[in-house]
């Protein structure tokens, strides 16, 4: 028997990718094997709505060094029934056990008097299953198990590790490995290892996650109150108890995820970009775009546009460290950073140089993010996360659930907007996005990593609308990242001359040979005439011979090609 040997993550040459068309269906994710699971859903019948819940549920098996059981969720979707856009914010809150004089008072905060980033404390309650179960009950044609039975079948009988996912699922356990002072994450161990050596899996080996698995079916069959409510939310009590956390059954049991109305900009020549208000951060992005509206882009070379573009980002973030938290612990009123009279007052602060704007360190963390669509109409934008790889480090014995470390973004200063309470929703980085036209969707788009979200939006955005680009072009453009003061990186393709060119202006430059620091993304656009009942994907054929309605979809613009369609 011959064995081939070979570094998976050496690829000698560049690969190129052409966006992807469809009539009847199209699933738009960050591996193929939840791709799949979405598929399926369409094919027993479903829609796009359940094909987001199938391909999520999987999603937090295939990569669960992004996301898990334990994350939140957030989500923008065209409802074809009920013909309008609505979102959903399922990101949950701190427990109502948790204040800032009990972190320190319990030795809890960081040398620094800072929320710690692992452990029990900065666990807030998990929004995803319940996410699942609201979009399935709202506009789903399956039932909850329905959906969630692919991701049972990978947990309980395997699928092939890439080698992404290899890698990143290594760098976790060595991070946990320096931070397993007293055995606290045996438990992740005993989960996400192997062997007396607690392995992680090699690109190729098969994974089987028995109680995840276990959790999910059982998700399933209680539409997502055993979560809340149940033996699920019981075990979860209990281990925060013997540990020291926080988070109770009681908090559980009183959550539930909220329907919002999506914000929207209205940018230019009858786009509008769509995000999730606060305590989310997509209201960063819809911010430096209405900065950035104020300049004649198309017209104006790529070294000034991107110049321009940095900048705004930087004076989005300034103000949005200081204002978004939880809706309901404020009284400022978001809708005035998407007046007209707020984009021209910051675009005049914008000049020929870079200026520091504020002394914030935004932090890295990964996401999850998937688009749906199909030939009904419904397009569906859905993102999870466990913020900062696999989490908090925590899992609940015996279920699977990891469990995510959003709490770690509070602050623990009273005198701070997001400063810790009960009851309390953190700043949020995770944002789901959505294009339309002229009062009509046009389709979802999302960019993973924290801060990096919002940059990646803007950019992405302004590549389908400025400058014409499809759905594959707009994702794979080199994109820049910026992380503090004046410093931003790029990628190694990225234009050296503009980037020398942003030097000069002041941007200290730096080039990262690390793609996922400029975020992953998916996207899916509208092609072709609209009636305004049919878009792309899903059931039955979408139309028929030449000049029919399709759908274009574009995929993960550093790694693999993962998408699905009919």
């Amino acid at each position: 028997m011959t064995t081939v040997h070979f570094d998976p993550l050496a690829q000698r040459y560049p690969s190129q990718r052409y966006p992807i068309y469809a009539n009847r269906a199209m699933v738009n994710c960050s591996e193929p094997q939840a791709s799949a699971a979405g598929l399926q859903a369409i094919l027993k019948g479903g829609n796009a709505f359940d094909a987001a819940v199938a391909a999520a549920a999987a999603l937090t098996v295939v990569e669960p060094t992004s996301n898990g059981l334990g994350s939140d969720a957030f989500c923008i979707a065209w409802s074809a029934r009920e013909q309008r856009l609505i979102g959903l914010n399922s990101s949950g809150p701190a427990p109502q056990g948790i204040s800032i004089d009990r972190v320190f008072a319990d030795g809890n905060a960081t040398a620094g008097g800072r929320m710690p980033r692992f452990g029990w404390t900065p666990v807030t309650v998990p929004g995803a299953p319940a996410a699942w179960a609201a979009l399935n009950a709202r506009n789903g044609r399956l039932t909850l198990s329905d959906d969630l039975a692919p991701a049972v079948d990978y947990a309980r009988n395997g699928y092939a590790a890439n080698p992404n996912l290899a890698y990143w699922w290594k760098r976790s356990a060595d991070a946990y490995r320096r931070e397993n002072v007293g055995g606290r994450f045996d438990d992740w161990f005993s989960t996400f290892t192997r062997g007396d050596d607690r392995r992680t899996p090699r690109a190729g080996d098969v994974v089987t996650l028995p109680d995840h698995a276990d959790s999910l079916a059982e998700i399933g069959a209680t539409n997502a109150r055993s979560f809340y409510e149940g033996d699920l939310a019981r075990a979860i009590d209990a281990a925060s108890r013997a540990s020291g956390g926080y988070l109770r059954y009681d908090d559980l049991a009183a959550y539930a995820p909220r329907w919002v109305d999506p914000m929207r900009l209205d940018y230019r020549d009858g786009w509008q970009v769509c995000e999730i208000p606060p305590n989310g951060q997509g209201i960063v992005a819809l911010m430096a775009l209405n900065i950035l509206r104020n300049f004649d882009i198309a017209g104006t070379d790529r070294a000034l546009t991107y110049h321009r573009q940095i900048e705004a980002i930087k004076l989005a973030f300034a103000d949005a460290f200081d204002v978004v938290t939880d809706p309901d612990d404020t009284s400022v009123d978001y809708a005035r950073y998407l007046a007209p009279e707020y984009g021209e007052e910051k675009a005049r602060l914008i000049g020929e140089t870079a200026q520091v704007r504020t002394t914030r360190t935004p932090s890295t963390s990964g996401t999850v993010y998937l688009c749906c669509a199909d030939c009904e109409g419904n397009m569906v934008s859905y993102i999870q996360s466990n913020y900062m790889g696999f989490g908090s480090g925590i899992v609940v014995p015996g279920t699977g659930i990891a469990v995510q470390n959003r709490g770690a973004d509070f602050a623990l200063d009273p005198s701070l907007a997001n400063a810790l309470k009960p009851g309390k929703r953190t700043y949020h980085t995770i944002i789901p996005g959505f294009l339309m036209r002229d009062g009509r969707p046009v389709g979802p788009f999302g960019v993973m990593g924290a801060y990096m979200q919002p940059q990646g939006h803007v950019q992405v955005a302004m590549n389908a609308i400025d400058f014409g680009m499809d759905p594959q072009q707009a994702l794979d453009a080199p994109r820049w990242r910026w992380d503090r003061g004046n410093a931003t990186r790029v990628e190694t393709r990225f234009d050296a001359a503009i980037a020398r060119e942003l030097a000069r202006r002041g941007h200290e430059m730096s080039m990262s040979l690390e793609t996922a620091d400029f975020g992953r993304g998916q996207m899916i656009m509208r092609v072709g005439d609209w009636d305004g009942t049919a878009d792309r994907a899903a059931g039955d054929a979408a139309g028929s011979g030449w000049g029919g309605r399709s759908l274009v979809g574009g995929t993960e613009s550093r790694t693999d090609s993962n998408i699905a369609c009919l």
